[in-house]
């Protein structure tokens, strides 16, 4: 096992600590790649032939110098490569590092009985459509002729999860920077199935981003939804507006439009996270003017807005959907 996957069990409030995390990372090897907004790959093939210990010994020691350094526990999972890496991981509880042997017949046993959208990469819609023939899991995607695949998902997406499901992995850590960024989670106290309540999370988190990024004078090129469910998996998916922005309304119909993109169906879910990403100062940031009076009059309001929750609180001016309950 030479990859590591990471995942900082940070606060919503702390979403700066993750560049000096991934520091303490690179002390350990410099093929570092960041997963924003929690997590990291480490390729550790050299710093398990210099510092004489395997990835399990060096995970260890990464979990006590992140609780010791910055009082920040994590998640690790472990595994040949990045893709069983990032799978070990969403097996993985806090203080055990999740393995995956390098060996065939080992990830071969360890794929069999995942569901199909357990695989990095693979959707909500192209999990239904294997499932309708009976391809729910990895051990059956495996076995199943090539051409089955290829006629159901198309030529390469059937060779490419062909390959996947018998444990072919032809990832690799990139390394790379945190990108500079800003993040709002919204957590449920249960598990919550009501997209309604989904929703409503999403707007209040896509308004908080809006709120801190015009207090910067900040706008984002990219949102990133991330949703977490009930056994610990996450789907993230990102999405490059059409212009910079740090409008809520914009931000807030991006946020909608990603999550009714994910297709979930009474999915499980314990939190939604936005992540505004790309970020540029707001005076060099170029905006489409329009002839329509009521997007320059949002814009107003918004405005007056902000200066009411400078003065009296976040919670002094609200959106309708947001009114009447915490969010």
């Amino acid at each position: 096992m030479t990859i590591l996957c990471v995942r900082f069990q940070l606060p919503p409030t702390s979403e700066a600590d993750l560049p000096h995390l991934l520091g303490m990372l690179e002390e350990f090897t410099p093929v570092v790649q960041a997963l924003p907004p929690d997590g990291a790959l480490a390729d550790l093939r050299g710093a398990e032939r210099y510092f004489g210990r395997d990835a399990v010994e060096l995970a260890s020691v990464i979990r006590v110098r992140s609780l010791a350094l910055h009082g920040v526990d994590c998640v690790i999972g472990a595994g040949p490569g990045p893709m069983l890496a990032r799978m070990a991981l969403d097996d993985a509880a806090p203080g055990v590092t999740r393995t995956v042997p390098g060996e065939p017949d080992a990830v071969a046993e360890f794929l069999a009985d995942k569901p199909v959208a357990a695989l990095p990469g693979v959707g909500s819609a192209t999990a239904r459509t294997l499932g309708d023939y009976g391809l729910d899991t990895l051990g059956r995607v495996a076995a199943a002729p090539l051409s089955t695949l290829q006629r159901l998902i198309g030529a390469k997406a059937g060779r490419e999860l062909r390959e996947k499901a018998n444990g072919i992995d032809r990832g690799r850590v990139v390394p790379n920077a945190v990108s500079r960024s800003l993040a709002a989670e919204r957590p449920f106290g249960r598990d919550e199935l009501d997209p309604d309540r989904h929703r409503r999370a999403l707007l209040s988190a896509a308004e908080e981003l809006g709120a801190r990024l015009r207090a910067l004078e900040k706008v984002c090129r990219t949102l990133t939804l991330t949703v977490r469910y009930a056994d610990r998996s996450a789907t993230t998916r990102s999405r490059t507006l059409m212009e910079p922005t740090a409008h809520s309304p914009a931000l807030t119909r991006t946020a909608y439009g990603l999550y009714e993109a994910l297709g979930l169906q009474r999915a499980r879910v314990r939190a939604v996270a936005l992540r505004a990403e790309g970020l540029d100062p707001a005076d060099q940031a170029s905006h489409q003017l329009t002839f329509d009076p009521v997007d320059e009059k949002v814009r107003r309001i918004e405005e007056v807005a902000d200066r009411a929750r400078a003065k009296f609180g976040p919670r002094a001016v609200m959106p309708g959907g947001l009114g009447g309950a915490a969010a």
